[in-house]
């Protein structure tokens, strides 16, 4: 149970456990876990809101919603990521434009483009809309596990991810991705292209980095889920619309 509230405390702003829990060893099995708390808040206030308002209405709300949810977390990573990997940057100067807390230009576009495809793709959401938003999220926390498992730590002196490279996880840690995996199957068609869109951008966004950087880091692992949340929700909107 610690490490649930632990996992918990670190990637949402859910007041859960006492302040000050850390167990990043034992937290990233329970990623999904959190992702599933999200979703299932999530699809509750959708719930509420679309009562309220039009669908796109509602769909903006949404998005907000996961932004305040996760105090932006994965967002602040994917900007980061977005200003260092952007052009033929040598590694150590990609680490190091990460690093820094100013936002640059690519960082503010890949953001709003994320944020808009989040938007405009739950707008589009119809059938299985309350599995789909209860689903995704915990795909997308799943992805860091593969980030973890497959790539080594980019910042060998420290950085906020060093401690959860310490020990390799095992196989055995990704036990809570079946949840989604199995829950998708009631999806029909789109929950057959949000699993197969899963694959392909997990082992798309991995290739890439490992190529690009040949390691990974918390930012890196920020955008992956980002990049994954998006990807999924419009594979879902996709289906929808076949």
């Amino acid at each position: 149970m610690k490490n649930l509230v632990s996992a918990i405390q670190f990637i949402t702003r859910i007041p859960v456990g006492a302040p000050g829990t850390f167990e990043p060893s034992g937290m990233i099995q329970y990623f999904p876990v959190v992702g599933l708390l999200i979703g299932a808040l999530l699809a509750a206030f959708d719930h509420v809101v679309s009562r309220l308002w039009s669908g796109h209405m509602t769909a903006i709300l949404d998005g907000i919603f996961l932004v305040w949810i996760t105090g932006a977390f994965h967002l602040d990573g994917l900007g980061d990521t977005a200003d260092g990997l952007y052009g033929n940057r040598p590694r150590e100067k990609a680490l190091l434009i990460m690093k820094d807390s100013r936002i640059g230009a690519m960082a503010l576009v890949t953001v709003v483009s994320a944020l808009a495809v989040k938007w405009g793709a739950i707008a589009d959401l119809d059938r299985h809309r309350a599995l789909l938003l209860f689903i995704i999220p915990a795909y997308a926390r799943a992805s860091m596990l593969f980030g973890f498992r497959f790539l080594s730590y980019g910042r060998p002196e420290g950085g906020t991810g060093h401690a959860f490279f310490e020990t390799r996880i095992r196989l055995s840690d990704f036990w809570a991705l079946c949840i989604p995996l199995a829950l998708s199957a009631f999806a029909g068609l789109q929950g057959i292209l949000v699993t197969l869109a899963f694959v392909l951008v997990v082992a798309g966004v991995l290739h890439f980095y490992r190529r690009r950087m040949g390691c990974i880091t918390g930012d890196m692992l920020g955008a992956m889920t980002e990049i994954t949340e998006a990807a999924l929700f419009a594979a879902a909107a996709a289906g929808g619309a076949a």
